[in-house]
């Protein structure tokens, strides 16, 4: 079993990217971690259908990384084998013009979940942090001011009923390199391939600096981020799905009493 707490970053901690095990294991042998993997996901489900049932917990997880991390893979391999009646996935994008005209928590809003569900954001309001620091689009006097923005609304939704975990999947520069040349390799894999990745690229270390205010500056009891060591993809999906349970098991569900004596029911 995997100590969760190894991985989750605790306020008022400094962090370093750059020293942090991009391979990691966590000690554990492949076969009994994918073994530990399978019991964890039918106990999400599980879960699940607790919190849907019950209608008092809302569950946000947050998936942030750099290109090729593997949001998209964890996402289909955690969260995958959900309930998609109770568990819906948004990717954030550019804002368009309409959302625009609004303050940069307005569409993310209107994404948070309704009770008993869970939503997924793939990228999330911590672009706004992100590509918005490292690409200018705000000037520095503006983008400063929103991570206590994001903390005061992640809070508001925890007293509302949702509990939000937040994951940075990481992975090196040379592990990027090498799933982005895949991408180019594969025929069936181009189509994920963007030339303007290779911009961004070209700010790595812009990102990490970006990416280690946000994790320091924005990690709270109640909304902890949590860095996933991303290279080996089946001990990612493990830590999340752990992180993830241990979550979940926390808030106590309980399954909702029924207002008639079932016992008492004939169905002819």
């Amino acid at each position: 079993m995997v100590d969760i707490k190894d991985y989750r970053v605790s306020p008022g901690d400094k962090v370093h990217l750059d020293r942090m095990d991009t391979e990691d294991d966590g000690g554990l042998k492949r076969d009994e971690g994918e073994a530990r993997f399978t019991k964890l996901v039918k106990r999400l489900q599980d879960l699940q259908e607790l919190m849907y049932a019950q209608h008092k917990h809302a569950l946000l997880v947050v998936f942030q990384a750099m290109d090729a991390g593997g949001k998209d893979s964890t996402i289909r391999h955690v969260l995958g084998p959900l309930n998609p009646m109770g568990c819906r996935v948004t990717s954030f994008k550019g804002p368009n013009t309409v959302e625009q005209d609004h303050d940069f928590l307005w569409r993310v809003h209107q994404s948070a979940p309704r009770r008993g569900r869970i939503h997924v954001f793939n990228r999330s309001h911590y672009e706004d942090v992100l590509i918005v620091r490292v690409k200018g689009f705000a000037p520095e006097k503006v983008w400063r001011k929103r991570y206590e923005h994001i903390n005061a609304f992640e809070a508001m939704l925890g007293d509302e009923g949702t509990t939000v975990v937040k994951f940075y999947l990481h992975i090196s520069k040379g592990y990027q390199k090498e799933r982005l040349q895949r991408r180019l390799d594969r025929p069936d894999k181009q189509w994920k391939f963007n030339p303007n990745d290779l911009k961004e690229r070209a700010q790595w270390e812009a990102y990490q600096e970006a990416f280690t205010e946000a994790l320091e500056r924005c990690t709270t009891k109640d909304a902890p981020w949590y860095v996933v060591p991303a290279e080996r993809r089946w001990f990612r999906d493990l830590l999340v799905a752990e992180v993830l349970t241990e979550t979940l098991e926390s808030l106590k569900m309980k399954m909702p009493k029924v207002d008639f004596d079932a016992s008492k029911i004939v169905i002819e």
